[in-house]
């Protein structure tokens, strides 16, 4: 899997958010394989080695600097130019959301951004609400995926927009990475069988009793959604049909 020209073993993307600790974060990469590691850059204090972070992620992984707080396009932009000089590189995950109730991200100001910072260079990896014809405004200005949510921030619902999400993956000619709301294991496996092209995830390991076990058991979902996925999965039918003849050795007693 490529995502910003660096090659990927793993497709699954974690946060950093809600540890007890930082010093949990390293621990928890190597037991999910996870191998790109997001972070809100308000939440990277540069002047601090203790409270820095970046510290905390291991130098092996691909950061996914992301622009949580922006509430308008131009903040977002704005967050995506300190994160580039900051030494973050030109990959960024757009994150653009006014409402506070649900934190549901604004479409529209995304698409906005998106076009901006492509044109000026950067790999950009919007989340959005699953919309086709936003995703098709997406792609078109030059997305590099599309990061559909699952469920609302930090619900742990699971795939609660599964159909939209399918739609996507069926209709987009880019990785779909799902992202939000994934609240299991199974989620995550799910919407790997779906086609998925990766799952980020945050909440559900931190917030779990033992967050590296949880790591590791989503990294072996992932894997297993998708083998699943490749090996072509048997038809869901209407009617049993039994896996065994129903006739011969039994009719001849």
């Amino acid at each position: 899997m490529i995502q910003g020209g660096i090659e990927l073993n793993s497709r699954l993307f974690i946060g950093t958010g809600k540890y007890p600790t930082n010093k949990m974060i390293p621990d928890v990469v190597n037991a999910s394989k996870a191998q790109v590691v997001t972070v809100a850059l308000r939440r990277i204090d540069f002047n601090s080695k203790n409270e820095n972070i970046l510290n905390f992620i291991p130098k092996s992984c691909t950061l996914l600097p992301n622009t949580s707080g922006a509430k308008n396009a131009q903040e977002a932009i704005r967050i995506a130019h300190i994160a580039k000089a900051a030494g973050c590189g030109n990959l960024i995950k757009i994150e653009v959301i006014s409402d506070k109730k649900y934190l549901l991200p604004d479409n529209f100001e995304t698409i906005k951004a998106t076009e901006i910072l492509v044109k000026e260079g950067f790999i950009v990896l919007p989340y959005m609400s699953p919309d086709l014809m936003c995703a098709k405004h997406l792609r078109d200005v030059g997305a590099a995926a599309i990061m559909p949510l699952g469920a609302p921030i930090g619900t742990n619902k699971g795939l609660m927009t599964k159909e939209l999400i399918k739609i996507l993956i069926n209709e987009i000619d880019l990785p779909i990475i799902v992202d939000a709301g994934i609240g299991r294991p199974s989620d995550a496996a799910e919407a790997m069988e779906l086609g998925a092209a990766a799952v980020l995830l945050n909440t559900a390991i931190a917030t779990a009793g033992d967050p590296i076990l949880m790591g590791e058991a989503f990294g072996l979902a992932v894997e297993a959604g998708r083998k699943a996925y490749l090996s072509g999965a048997g038809a869901i039918k209407m009617y049993a049909q039994a896996s065994s003849p129903l006739t011969g050795i039994l009719g001849d007693l």
